[in-house]
């Protein structure tokens, strides 16, 4: 429950005295005008006061209630304060029910947990969430449908995911005091068979998630492009003629510079900018959110094509972009007075507690039927070395970003940083809670550092990032 809804007395009162204003005014025989201020103020949702808090990838299997910690609390008041909360799912709810199957890929570790976690989102403030990623069919439609209603039990929005396209296309609408959110989430990182379909008069659509897809386009010199056609021409592919060449899912064109640029699928983009629109008829506030793990020359740099994605539903009239996948963090640009945040990185990180995964993953680590999940990780992490996430320092902090607006209008941002516990036992990282002084000053200063290459101007004011328009 929010605390700063307008007290249900002064809601009243309020009417009571607009109602008494307009039956004088009819007794004088004068026309109703404009609504005056005091009936205006009876509509907290017109003033376009708003806080919004926004938090990354949310990998949670466990409980988070129990915990007392000041750090901790002093995160779940930061989270609970805001007038809504906004948070990514990537996790599955489900008790491996009948209708419950494992994919025959997965977007890594096979996400679960128990459905009663759902309420822990909840109990932390957050209210609405996304569940386009690389896990929504880790379990096939019959696991994103159990998460979809252990979600929405309860009382978080789900975005994302549907029967078919337009159903996953679709906003998730929140009421709150300082007006109607529309949700709209998309991901550019899946596995092709997760993303849902167009249904037809004749067949119905597929189940899955929203997809933003992007396409590789390659420039290569002239003599590059000469090899490659004699190539494919030995390989009975057949070369052409003509400035481009499609192959391998890559279009090659030539250039004077080689060099590699994605962008977006113009098909996917356009179908999004109209859902844009259509949630800026139906709210007044609008978030678009996409997973996307595609990064460019530097992982911390977002790909072209998300760049281009980020601007186009701005521009849309989307009120602010929200990345999360790569689990670090990006920049946080300010584009057309509206705030892009390229990636929020992790919010929870529990995957490593998740209690089983099907026979594919211990196989693909080399593991038979005697092996246990505990064994399983040990394995993963060993194999992966330094690029595991356990052992990514940055895989382990992130920020909390808190957008206020006041009089409609963008007053700043506050980012609140956080730690997850690197390097702590498996059994306690993968939890947030606010970092102390020096590390959060280690991370705003990263952050700051990134944004600054998109031209945003960030200052740490008493251990907290904020950014003003």
């Amino acid at each position: 429950m929010r605390r700063n809804r307008l007290p249900l007395s002064s809601l009243t009162f309020a009417g009571i005295a607009a109602g008494l204003a307009a039956g004088l005014a009819l007794a004088a025989g004068t026309a109703l005008a404009t609504p005056t201020s005091l009936e205006a103020q009876a509509f907290e949702d017109a003033r376009g006061n708003m806080s919004i808090a926004l938090a990354g990838d949310a990998i949670i299997s466990r409980k988070m209630s129990p915990y007392r910690e000041p750090e901790f609390l002093a995160l779940r008041d930061i989270i609970e304060s805001a007038t809504t909360a906004f948070v990514n799912l990537e996790i599955l709810f489900h008790d491996y029910e009948d209708d419950v199957i494992p994919a025959a890929a997965s977007g890594g570790t096979y996400m679960r947990a128990e459905p009663e976690i759902a309420h822990e989102l909840a109990w932390f403030g957050f209210d609405m969430v996304s569940l386009a990623n690389n896990h929504t069919m880790d379990f096939g439609a019959g696991g994103a449908r159990r998460t979809v209603a252990a979600a929405e039990a309860a009382g978080l929005a789900v975005a994302g995911f549907g029967e078919n396209l337009a159903r996953a296309r679709a906003p998730a609408y929140v009421d709150t005091p300082g007006g109607r959110v529309a949700l709209i989430s998309i991901a550019s990182t899946f596995a092709d068979a997760m993303r849902a379909g167009h249904q037809r008069p004749d067949v119905r659509g597929r189940p899955g998630l929203s997809p933003i897809r992007y396409e590789r386009h390659v420039t290569v010199t002239a003599d590059q492009m000469a090899g490659l056609r004699d190539a494919l021409s030995v390989a009975g592919r057949g070369g052409g003629s003509g400035p481009r060449l499609n192959f391998g899912g890559m279009t090659f064109m030539e250039g004077s510079k080689p060099g590699v640029k994605t962008v977006p699928h113009a098909g996917d983009l356009a179908e999004i900018i109209e859902v844009v629109k259509e949630a800026q008829r139906q709210a007044e506030w609008v978030i678009v959110t996409s997973h996307s793990h595609e990064g460019a020359d530097r992982r911390e740099v977002p790909a072209d094509f998300l760049v281009d994605v980020a601007r186009a539903v701005v521009e849309a009239g989307a009120d602010m972009f929200v990345g999360h996948g790569p689990h670090i963090l990006r920049a946080v640009e300010m584009y057309q007075g509206k705030p892009i945040f390229y990636s929020l990185a992790n919010f929870a990180m529990q995957n490593e507690t998740i209690e089983f995964q099907p026979q594919d993953n211990y196989e693909a680590q080399g593991l038979g039927y005697e092996d246990l999940p505990g064994r399983f990780q040990d394995v993963r992490i060993e194999r992966a070395g330094a690029s595991s996430f356990p052992a990514g320092k940055g895989f382990w902090e992130s920020v909390v970003p808190v957008v206020e607006y006041e009089d409609g209008k963008l007053k700043e941002i506050q980012l609140h940083p956080i730690t997850m516990g690197w390097q702590l036992p498996r059994p306690v990282r993968g939890r947030p809670m606010m970092a102390d002084d020096a590390l959060g000053q280690e991370i705003l200063e990263g952050l700051a550092k990134l944004s600054a290459e998109f031209g945003t101007t960030m200052t740490i004011e008493d251990g907290v990032g904020v950014i003003r328009p």
